[in-house]
């Protein structure tokens, strides 16, 4: 057998990946409908929509299999992103790659698979649309035409879903992406009887850098301080900007003095950055914390609306100090 190869943008396939907040979420019928036509179509007992992760590939959708992953080591899938065509295997006990395959050899018994890529911004391959046989079979220049357009389908369903889930001007998840992702983070919480810390943060002093240096320098403040969330925290870690001058994080099975490490992480970050030393005595953020507890469990809103208020606090106890 022949494991697939790492692409040579691998680094850069992972982060546009994990950016969708997609992996081990709920089925959507915008995905379900690409494999129930791909099964329509080609008359296969198996179609999926798979996701390429670091270590396994993960099933945004699925027809005809019990599981909803497997390893990478052993995904056909793994194989068919190194390239912008499909690849089909029209008999894989023909196929020296594939032939002592486990997904061959034992079940679900693979002896045809196609797999288009899909393809994202930047010639960036996250997974694929392909359909699997327990037979083999030919597969025609029209077969391919058919599931190229599904292939299609599925990257304009992810690029809007993208955009309408990232802020366009740092990058990272907006409101609505944070939020749909938290739910899911807060349900883990509780079934887990895990915690979770929230922390709501606002830039002080972004107006008075927006009127004395202009609204562009504002937005590099911006990019910037997203940019520095992102580098200091876990991967595991959740966050967003709410807009404005408004971020938020979320933590999870973490201490309190792991929350305050971190923010003093970001802190230091921010007043040091090289690049926004022209504003170093207008810079500095006010937070507020929430703690999640998996016992006596609150909404999203709640909680969020707790570390707001905190926030609130901290911000006005520093114009009295002043």
């Amino acid at each position: 057998m022949e494991k697939p190869k790492l692409p040579e943008n691998e680094t850069a396939r992972l982060t546009m990946l994990r950016s969708l907040n997609l992996l081990d979420t709920q089925p959507e019928d915008s995905f379900d409908r690409v494999t129930r036509l791909a099964q329509y179509i080609f008359k296969v007992p198996i179609a999926l929509v798979s996701l390429v992760d670091e270590h396994r590939q993960w099933f945004k959708s699925c027809i005809g299999l019990n599981v909803n992953e497997t390893s990478r080591d052993i995904s056909f899938c793994g194989h068919a992103i190194l390239a912008s065509t499909p690849l089909i295997v029209n008999d894989t006990h023909q196929d020296p790659r594939f032939a002592d395959n486990p997904l061959v050899v034992g079940d679900p018994k693979i002896r045809f698979y196609a797999g288009h890529p899909i393809i994202l911004s930047g010639g960036v391959h996250i997974g694929t649309v392909c359909i699997i046989d327990t037979k083999p079979r030919n597969f025609s220049a029209n077969d391919i035409q058919a599931l190229k357009d599904l292939a299609l389908i599925t990257q304009r369903e992810l690029s809007i879903m993208r955009l309408a889930t990232r802020d366009e001007l740092t990058d990272i998840p907006n409101r609505r992406g944070f939020k749909l992702l938290a739910e899911r983070y807060l349900d883990l919480c509780v079934r887990q009887q895990s915690n979770a810390i929230t922390i709501f943060i606002d830039l002080d002093s972004l107006k008075s850098i927006n009127d004395h240096f202009g609204h562009p320098c504002g937005d590099k403040v911006l990019r910037t301080f997203a940019s520095i969330i992102a580098r200091s925290c876990r991967k595991s870690d959740l966050y967003g900007r709410f807009g404005g001058d408004e971020f938020v994080i979320m933590l999870t099975q973490v201490t309190h003095k792991q929350c305050q490490l971190l923010i003093s992480r970001i802190e230091e970050a921010f007043a040091t950055e090289p690049t926004l030393q022209s504003y170093t005595e207008t810079l500095g953020f006010s937070y507020g914390i929430a703690e999640f507890d998996p016992a006596a469990p609150v909404e999203l809103e709640k909680l969020l609306e707790t570390a707001d208020s905190k926030m609130y606090v901290c911000k006005m106890a520093k114009r009295n100090v002043v």
